[in-house]
């Protein structure tokens, strides 16, 4: 099954009691951070402390974020710099196989905000800002998350917009129209349920072409829907 729909970086469901705590601690201490896993699957936490103004990730042992076993990574893949107060990911034409945020391919310098996904060759990683306005805190386990909060409509509709990634992680989201043949509601209605899961995954800073895949996206990575729902359409 295609990589989107594995346990992202912030699933809590991927997660161990363990992990969740330090990434609970993490948080707590305010710096924003990056969370990844690495090539035995262990989480892995990269604090942006306040007197770093840049931060180099490849494959080369040589880099502060060292991925050396992504063989899709280059060995100078990204650089992740620090713009007054905020960070930014920087792919001038380093990497081969590109960089990606919230699967969209990058070129030049972005800037990252708080949840943002990350992709470099195999890898995923998530952006955390603790101090965002718009953060959401990591929940420990047994806490409620995010399934729960939507609403069947919303819950039929998120699958939906993700059923073509099923096909691979290239895919795009469904189309409205697709959305509304799919489930046999009205375009208007399926409008009406995606304007509130972009207020509910805070979204609504985005521009709007791309808050369908960035909500995509996070709906995968957080295990709201998975390979299995996907198979099962």
């Amino acid at each position: 099954m295609v990589q989107p729909t594995e346990p992202g970086p912030l699933a809590a469901h991927g997660a161990t009691p363990a992990e969740l705590r330090d990434r609970i601690e993490a948080e707590r201490g305010g710096a924003p951070f990056l969370v990844f896993r690495d090539g035995a699957g262990a989480q892995r936490l990269f604090v942006l402390e306040a007197d770093r103004a840049r931060v180099s990730l490849g494959r080369s042992p040589g880099n502060d974020i060292a991925l050396v076993w992504d063989t899709e990574v280059s060995r100078l893949h990204v650089e992740l710099e620090r713009l007054g107060d905020e960070w930014t990911l920087s792919d001038d034409g380093l990497s081969r196989n590109g960089s990606f945020v919230n699967g969209q391919r990058i070129g030049g310098r972005t800037r990252l905000r708080d949840g943002d996904i990350l992709r470099v060759g195999k890898t995923t990683l998530a952006f955390r800002v603790p101090d965002s306005p718009d953060s959401r805190p990591t929940q420990a386990a047994g806490a409620g998350s995010a399934p729960s909060d939507l609403s069947a409509a919303q819950r039929r509709v998120l699958l939906a917009l993700c059923r073509p990634y099923a096909a691979g992680e290239w895919a795009t989201p469904a189309t409205n129209q697709q959305i509304a043949g799919e489930l046999f509601l009205s375009v208007d209605a399926v409008k009406a349920q995606l304007r509130a899961l972009f207020q509910r995954f805070a979204l609504d800073h985005l521009p709007q072409n791309q808050k369908r895949s960035v909500l995509a996206m996070r709906a995968m990575q957080a295990g709201i829907v998975t390979a299995r729902d996907l198979d099962a359409g």
